[in-house]
């Protein structure tokens, strides 16, 4: 679900789909209506025998509903309702969409690192939200575990269903007695920043009601080409010039490049020792004028643009064809700075400075382009230390993490303002 962070070059962060985020991985117009999905509502309640057990997972005082929706095309879903235990009438609701990849409920982590949206669900609840979180087409259960069925893990356009499948999210919450279909918030991480603004910026296209607000963490602010050539070549330039280029002149003697290699995890410092170095000296099919160092973006550059294979975009040495799908698709389709300054409600934006999956400055760009169409009601946070998963980790070697207990406050804070 989120990009393989700790590998320079694509055939290391393809292995697996899901550990793509769009960030990384990684139509026609919608008629009104199109999709309708089927509630299957309820198939269990949380039990009051499990109240010791929901206070230390932090679920006390919430309701848990286990739902179905149906997305059409063979496929029901599982999902989560959860709501204040004690509350009254129609509440507010936030409905979680995942970043890219086959992705359960709870946005589950590699790696045993918790979960993205469970921590901010429950944050939700404590301000007397409704939530509502579902695996995505594919997923059977928490993992995430994933069908057998390709035609449901690898649909022919896949993010033109991940929207279709969003949308039959939201119309099943409009009609829930326990939510105000006028109230309904979309939070989205990554992919799901692009899904979550493109649905709000033509709610009738969809068939759902407008969205009350829109959260959006890791936001594809640019184009998907743009967000893969950066996390596939660009960012190795930028770890040079970061971690390498001590004096900042932009070139790199043999001493700074044999220094750079130190702590770097040993796939990175193979990697970027066999472009750089031979022995002790700076490697002479790269420093091509010979004056014994490598400019970063000129002489380095064109080495590690043939090494990653990006000018051969989209079909991309070591991306699976699947992903290839997935990006042209995605491509047909507008960015968050395209469709969100569309949305006349409010919006919160955040990202992680030290995202190298979708970098701070394309959420700057998204912002501003909401303020720019006159949106009144619009906030971004850039938070320093945080990577794509908004957890505190180093940039270029992150680790997956639940978001930062700072995330959480904005969002429940934010959310608390709205209800």
């Amino acid at each position: 679900m989120t990009a393989a962070g700790n590998s320079v070059f694509p055939m290391a962060t393809t292995k697996k789909y899901r550990n793509l985020t769009l960030g990384l991985t990684t139509a026609a117009v919608l008629a009104a209506g199109v999709g309708a999905a089927h509630a299957d509502l309820v198939t269990g309640r949380t039990p009051a025998s499990a109240s010791a057990s929901a206070k230390q997972s932090g679920w006390d005082g919430v309701t848990r509903e286990q739902v179905q929706i149906d997305f059409g095309k063979g496929w029901v879903t599982k999902a989560e309702l959860t709501y204040p235990s004690a509350a009254k009438g129609r509440l507010p609701l936030v409905i979680f969409l995942h970043g890219s990849g086959h992705n359960d409920m709870n946005q589950t982590l590699p790696d045993g690192a918790g979960s993205t949206f469970v921590p901010l669900a429950q944050a939700a609840s404590r301000e007397g939200f409704a939530t509502l979180r579902f695996n995505k087409r594919g997923v059977t259960d928490i993992g995430p575990v994933e069908s057998t069925d390709p035609a449901q893990l690898m649909p022919k356009n896949p993010y033109r269903q991940i929207q279709l499948d969003a949308a039959s999210v939201v119309r099943f919450a409009a009609r829930s007695p326990k939510v105000d279909p006028g109230k309904i918030f979309l939070l989205g991480h990554s992919e799901g920043t692009n899904v979550a603004a493109n649905l709000a910026a033509e709610p009738r296209k969809f068939g759902i009601p407008k969205p009350a607000g829109v959260v959006e963490m890791g936001v594809v602010g640019k184009p998907i080409k743009d967000l893969l050539t950066f996390q596939i070549h660009g960012r190795l330039l930028v770890q040079l010039h970061d971690e390498f280029d001590v004096n900042g002149d932009g070139q790199l003697t043999a001493t700074e490049a044999t220094d750079g290699l130190i702590a770097q995890p040993k796939e990175v410092a193979d990697q970027f020792r066999a472009i750089l170095l031979t022995g002790r000296k700076v490697k002479a099919s790269t420093d091509k004028n010979h004056d014994g160092r490598i400019a970063i973006d000129a002489e380095a550059g064109p080495v590690l643009r043939a090494a990653t294979g990006i000018d051969q975009y989209p079909n991309v040495p070591g991306l699976e064809p699947y992903v290839v799908n997935y990006a042209i698709d995605l491509g047909r389709f507008p960015t968050v700075t395209q469709a969100l300054p569309k949305f006349t409600g409010p919006t919160l934006l955040l990202n992680g400075e030290n995202d190298v999956q979708t970098p701070a400055r394309a959420a700057l760009a998204a912002d501003a382009a909401v303020a720019a169409a006159g949106n009144k009601d619009h906030k971004i946070v850039i938070y320093p230390g945080m990577a794509h998963t908004m957890n505190i980790t180093p940039k270029f070697t992150p680790a997956f993490g639940e978001p930062d207990k700072q995330v959480i406050t904005e969002i429940q804070s934010w959310l608390k303002s709205h209800r």
